[in-house]
């Protein structure tokens, strides 16, 4: 069964805890497909009047928010040791190339990483906790999380309602097509931003080797 028909048989209360819980868990560390629930559900809300959409997007904005203070919380207490549990228990997702991709962005991007790590499915997944572990202050890990959370939770629900209520007639009509295209579409896209994310993650692993290998270099005779 596709995930939104499945939705369409649980009531609207449960949709909302549904849509918190699962970006919680998410935000917190654990692997779940946080995203594809909320653009379901946003869809599934404007077709269905009894889902409000307003109350929806605030249970995502109040599960992304908790979900990665928790995963701070968690991580802060945890450190390395807890990156290396995760990694032996999801190595596609906590495996040391991801957790160096991961550990390189917060590097470079401080407490941005938080934030556009909304938008990146790894690192939604990693903010909170990493940011735990790497010590970040809370108040920058705060700013960065509340804005992140609202403008990715409550921007997705707004977007994709929206989107619904326009394309409601042609859905009508063209529902089966409208499904398949979107399948497609999001397959073509889960693959490209796979394939992004395993080179950088390559060339992340591939820099890490050559610094050992330049420090060990036997000094050049005659110096």
């Amino acid at each position: 069964m596709h995930i939104q028909e499945w939705l369409e048989t649980i009531p609207a209360v449960s949709i909302y805890l549904l849509v918190g819980l699962v970006i919680g868990l998410e935000s917190l560390g654990i692997p779940l497909p946080g995203e594809i629930v909320l653009v379901s559900s946003a869809l599934l809300a404007s077709q269905h009047g009894e889902i409000d959409p307003v109350i929806l997007g605030l249970c995502a904005i109040t599960g992304a928010i908790v979900g990665d203070s928790i995963g701070y919380a968690i991580g802060r207490r945890g450190g390395k040791p807890l990156l290396e549990r995760l990694g032996r228990r999801f190595p596609k997702h906590f495996g040391p190339q991801q957790v160096a991709l991961a550990e390189r962005s917060f590097e470079k991007w401080g407490m941005w990483a938080v934030f556009f790590g909304r938008f990146v499915a790894l690192l939604r997944i990693f903010a909170g906790p990493l940011a735990g572990v790497l010590r970040m202050p809370y108040w920058r890990f705060l700013i960065a999380n509340v804005l992140g959370g609202i403008l990715w939770a409550g921007g997705t629900t707004a977007v994709i309602y929206s989107v619904g209520i326009v394309a409601e007639p042609w859905l009508k009509r063209f529902s089966w097509l409208a499904l398949g295209l979107a399948v497609l579409f999001g397959l073509a896209v889960t693959l490209v931003v796979r394939s992004r994310m395993k080179k950088a993650a390559a060339a992340v692993g591939t820099a890490e080797a050559e610094i050992p290998a330049q420090q060990s270099a036997p000094a050049t005779v005659g110096e």
